[in-house]
């Protein structure tokens, strides 16, 4: 009768085996006490040859040198004897059969707590297999992951340093621009004053000339108006009754308001408009008092015209080093620099 345990361990049904036949040990044990004997008798039939006769001469060494041999005489070879009959050995009564030993009487317990070890056994060698599997895995991903990571990163990096590079390659090309842009302005400023000066220069010596050829009709003027006043006197009387005015001093004055004067209004009037002021200095140049005595007509360039005569102080001497204590200057609008 089969009798079922449960498997405390792996909580399955447990069933006791059934006692195995004794039969196949019997006929175990007996084919090898045949074999035994077969080799027992092949080995004593293998042992049990004719002896072979063996004949052998002494000779005497010292006989021979000393004297010549002796004559021999032939006896007749004695007869062999018969070969003894071999002795046929009975063989062995063969042995009891072996008494089978009992089987151990199994622990089912025992068993039960080694079947339990040996799959608990497997399964963590198989956990550990596996565990040892994912972990592998894992690190394979996460040097993947990492590899991915490096080469993002790579590429960032990359991508930034090529915007950096643009930008700074815009930067100088702005830059290179500006500085372009600005060496363009400075020759053409520098080509504007050049060409301002020029204008200026020309304007200057065309004013010279014009205030000289003003200055030599206004000289003709006074001569004549001189002449005119003396006529019925004597010339020494003439002489010492009308100033003389130094033209060239006249020249100096003019000349030096007429380049602080600023005057933005037109010039495009009839005829040619013209202001007297009298000027009073000081023996140094300095300028006392400036007073109008004859207007243009136009306000705005009678009020240039004083100005630049204030701004004018100190005014130029004589060349021998003395001044007018009190002149009237004359300011007409043609003859002014352009």
């Amino acid at each position: 009768m089969q009798t079922k345990q449960i498997d405390h361990v792996l909580g399955k049904p447990y069933s006791v085996p059934r006692e195995r036949s004794r039969w196949p040990s019997l006929g175990l044990a007996l084919a090898m006490h045949l074999g035994l004997l077969f080799f027992l008798w092949v080995g004593v039939h293998w042992q049990s040859t004719e002896p072979v006769a063996v004949e052998a001469e002494v000779w005497d060494m010292q006989v021979q040198t000393a004297a010549p041999a002796p004559e021999v005489t032939t006896e007749p070879e004695p007869t062999p004897a018969p070969p003894p009959e071999p002795v046929v050995e009975q063989p062995a009564p063969p042995p009891p059969p072996p008494v089978a030993a009992p089987e151990p009487k199994v622990d089912l317990r025992e068993a039960e707590i080694a079947l339990a070890r040996k799959k608990a056994k497997l399964k963590e060698e198989k956990d550990k297999a596996a565990a040892e599997e994912r972990r592998k895995q894992e690190q394979k991903e996460r040097e993947e992951e990492k590899r991915e990571l490096e080469k993002q990163k790579q590429k960032e990096k990359d991508k930034a340093e090529k915007l950096e590079k643009e930008k700074a390659d815009k930067l100088e090309k702005a830059k290179l621009a500006k500085e372009k842009e600005k060496a363009e302005e400075k020759a053409e400023k520098e080509l504007a004053d050049k060409k301002a000066a020029a204008e200026k220069a020309a304007k200057a010596k065309k004013a010279a000339e014009e205030k000289k050829a003003a200055d030599k009709a206004r000289a003709a003027e006074m001569s004549r108006i001189t002449g005119a006043v003396g006529t019925g006197t004597t010339g020494t009387a003439a002489k010492a009754t009308a100033p003389r005015k130094d033209s060239g001093y006249v020249a100096a004055l003019t000349s030096k308001i007429k380049g602080n004067l600023a005057y933005s209004g037109s010039t495009d009037v009839p005829g040619n408009p013209r202001a007297v002021f009298k000027i009073e200095q000081l023996p140094t140049g300095e300028i006392i008092s400036v007073r109008k005595i004859k207007s243009s007509g136009l306000p705005a360039y009678d009020s240039a015209v004083e100005n630049a005569i204030n701004k004018s102080s100190p005014l130029p001497k004589k060349k021998d080093g003395t001044v007018e204590r009190e002149i009237e200057l004359i300011f007409e609008m043609k003859d002014l620099p352009k």
